[in-house]
């Protein structure tokens, strides 16, 4: 019954590693902006002034006639000319539900949510503000596609000030990609030098979290700086307090299970992260880059990007060294990397997902055999060794101290080390959350399916079946351990009901998580069988 023991204690340690991450989203501290930095940054007044214009007023609702539609073949986006702003966004080979062709939108504008992208130029001479509002971007066409053959997509919008000067936003889309470069061109026909600056901000309404302590999933913004290579910044944060943190690249982003949405400037620009919420319960994430002076008669270019689909690790990476940390795998990220490109590699040629998890399993279980070999041989020579330790327990009676040298004193001639059952255990349990890290995290398994009945390794079985017969192995590996004969009958009827408890308790998560655990209870099974006809054989059993 000593398995069971550490069975019992998987379970608590697992429960109560998600009680302190569902702690740690509730009440860590959250970086605030600091004195230093709101000075650091007041050296340009003006590039505080990012405009708040359209606050409670959709503009997808006031000009719906006028937007500029682009399609590829990853992105489906409209675009406002009112500020150049990206007001829609469907995720073309993301589908809204399984075997359905509604796409996931992940950006959209309506009476009661927004989440947009918008980016202008202010500073002295930029042409969105708060008080002159947003400038009116010209297309010559309303409707873009990307063409069969064609790499890149360019979609330009026009706009002239007042003082002739020409401003054009060029929207660049990419095949098979979901980034968005955003270049800004500016001919200074004016005898005036000009000094403007860019920014980018993505705007959501404040929703209630949808996370539990099965599905802790976050949803709120994140940012990265020179000092801070990833932090998340929840809505409750952000009401609270402002960001305004200057950094040498960095990226602003607002993140939800499976989707990112970011604003990554030069890296080798000057920027500025900021955050605010506005009147109407909006959150508000981005950045402000560095000020250019543009002297009469002279160009400039100014550019950034702007990412908008799934987390993909290898695209984010392609885009900043640590855009792809929005992946979160929490502390245990060093073991939960490997786990995951090992995930991917038996995916690539097995061609299913579930698969590759058996595979994963009987990876783990295989590199762990050597102590779960050693764990149960420990078991076994401390059952043997139960008649001894009565005889010391009635021989010292209470005096806690001698019983405890002779109980060493024997352990030490019989060549047991009474924690060797534990050490597989704790072993096992890190991989077991790295891996729980990598299927919640991982948007490839959104939507995959295993067979029969799993349609979506993601959720939690439809019918309970996996539960189940994770319950019913469970059952089936207590009634080979043989109870021994000093356990408390208390204790032993609590063993009884953990294949009930660990049941109830895996109903609601991921059906990948639990293939994992059903998978590695039947590799288990095997393996005790093996290594008990070993023991019996040197009548330790």
């Amino acid at each position: 019954m000593e398995s069971q023991r550490n069975i019992l204690l998987i379970g608590l340690l697992f429960v109560s590693f998600l009680l302190w991450q569902q702690w740690q989203a509730d009440k860590a501290p959250k970086p605030v902006a600091t004195e230093s930095s709101v000075v650091a940054n007041a050296t340009t007044n003006h590039s505080a002034d990012v405009p708040e214009a359209d606050t409670g007023v959709p503009a997808a609702l006031t000009a719906t006639q006028n937007l500029i539609t682009v399609k590829t073949d990853q992105l489906d986006v409209q675009i406002n000319p009112v500020g150049g702003d990206i007001v829609f966004a469907a995720l073309v080979s993301h589908k809204l539900e399984q075997g359905k062709d509604q796409p996931f939108v992940l950006l959209e504008q309506t009476k009661d949510f927004t989440y947009i992208a918008q980016s202008g130029l202010i500073g002295r001479d930029g042409i969105d503000s708060s008080a002159k509002g947003r400038a009116v971007f010209a297309a010559s066409k309303t409707e873009f596609t990307l063409a069969d053959g064609q790499d890149t997509l360019e979609v330009p919008l026009t706009y002239v000030a007042d003082n002739g000067v020409t401003y054009t936003k060029v929207f660049v889309f990419h095949r098979g990609k979901f980034n968005v470069d955003i270049d800004y061109k500016i001919n200074n026909t004016s005898a005036a030098p000009l000094q403007v600056q860019m920014y980018g901000q993505i705007k959501q309404t404040i929703k209630p979290s949808e996370s539990s302590m099965m599905m802790p999933t976050y949803r709120g913004a994140a940012f990265s700086t020179q000092d801070v290579r990833y932090e998340k910044y929840k809505f409750e944060d952000m009401s609270k307090s402002n960001l305004n943190q200057p950094t040498l690249g960095g990226w602003a982003a607002m993140l939800q299970h499976y989707f990112v949405s970011a604003w990554i400037p030069p890296a080798t620009d000057s920027n500025t992260i900021f955050s605010s919420v506005s009147a109407g319960g909006l959150a508000n994430i981005g950045f402000r880059g560095a000020v250019y002076d543009i002297a009469p008669g002279a160009t400039q270019e100014i550019s950034s990007q702007f990412y908008v689909g799934p987390k993909d690790q290898k695209a984010l990476s392609a885009l900043s060294d640590t855009l792809n940390l929005v992946v979160d795998y929490g502390f245990l990220w060093w073991l939960a990397v490997p786990i995951h490109w090992l995930l991917m590699f038996y995916q690539s040629f097995v061609g299913n997902w579930g698969v590759a998890i058996i595979l994963i399993t009987l990876t783990v279980r295989g590199l762990l055999f050597p102590l779960t070999k050693a764990q149960y041989t420990s078991m076994a020579k401390m059952r043997n060794l139960q008649p001894k330790l009565q005889d010391l327990k009635e021989r010292f009676g209470d005096d806690r101290q001698k019983m405890g040298q002779a109980m060493m004193e024997l352990y030490k001639k019989e060549k047991v080390n009474p924690m060797g059952g534990c050490l597989p255990i704790l072993l096992q349990m890190p991989i077991f959350i790295a891996l729980y890290w990598v299927l919640l995290e991982s948007f490839e398994l959104r939507h995959a399916p295993f067979m029969l009945w799993i349609h979506d390794l993601s959720v939690q079985d439809p019918y309970y079946i996996l539960p189940l017969l994770m319950g019913v192995s469970m059952y089936i590996m207590q009634k080979m351990q043989p109870i021994a004969p000093t356990m408390d009958p208390m204790q032993v009827k609590m063993m009884q009901w953990m294949p009930v408890i660990f049941t109830v308790f895996f109903l609601w998560f991921p059906s990948g998580l639990v293939l994992y655990w059903l998978v590695g209870n039947i590799v288990a099974i095997i393996q005790q069988k093996i290594i008990y006809a070993g023991l019996e054989k040197k009548g330790l059993k």
